[in-house]
């Protein structure tokens, strides 16, 4: 089983990898290119709340190892709910953005797509979260469900407003939220 486990361990790797170069690839754009494409805030919060996001939930997925036996159809979960996390990248992060005007227009044309691929994540992790037992779901206590829900509603909204003020509060709610989560799990 071991053997398994690695297998899937590297297919997650190669797949946040993708992500993270995504996410990488076009911040340093923005440095090289700088007449060309003027960054915006807003827009860079997102792509780093994906970032975090991602580092988080490849160090999550280690616990995978708990894991006892693997079939094809649980391989396959993984497979597609790691490339959500792709896809995401992509959204908030194109390579290019010649069609639009700025990147605010591009995350403001594209922002439904983004919380809809945030928001099948959320859901995703509680499959995710199953998969490793439901001794190892109850030991998440009711934060976890929560977190999820509160996220999922949140997207929810992020997907109606268009309000500037309103996306700014729920990036940072978001980003808050991760870095203190992050910190009481590992580090206290």
């Amino acid at each position: 089983m071991e053997e398994t486990f690695t297998h899937v361990r590297t297919m997650i790797s190669i797949i946040l990898g993708f992500s993270i170069a995504q996410l990488l690839k076009n911040a340093v754009k923005l440095i090289d290119h700088n007449k060309l494409l003027k960054p915006y805030p807003l827009h860079l919060l997102w792509v780093f709340y994906a970032f975090l996001l991602i580092i988080h939930f490849w160090w999550w997925e280690a616990r995978l190892k708990v894991v006892g036996s693997w079939n094809f159809l649980e391989y396959l979960f993984l497979i597609a709910y790691t490339a959500m996390y792709y896809v995401l990248c992509v959204l908030i992060f194109p390579d290019s953005i010649s069609e639009y005007k700025s990147y605010k227009d591009y995350f403001f044309s594209r922002k439904q797509w983004f919380f809809s691929f945030l928001i099948v994540i959320f859901i995703m992790d509680f499959a995710d979260t199953l998969l490793k037992g439901k001794d190892y779901f109850h030991t998440l206590h009711w934060e976890y469900p929560v977190r999820n829900s509160v996220h999922i509603l949140l997207c929810l909204l992020g997907i109606r407003y268009n309000h500037i003020r309103f996306q700014y509060l729920l990036v940072i709610l978001f980003i808050v939220y991760e870095i203190t989560y992050i910190f009481r799990h590992y580090f206290i």
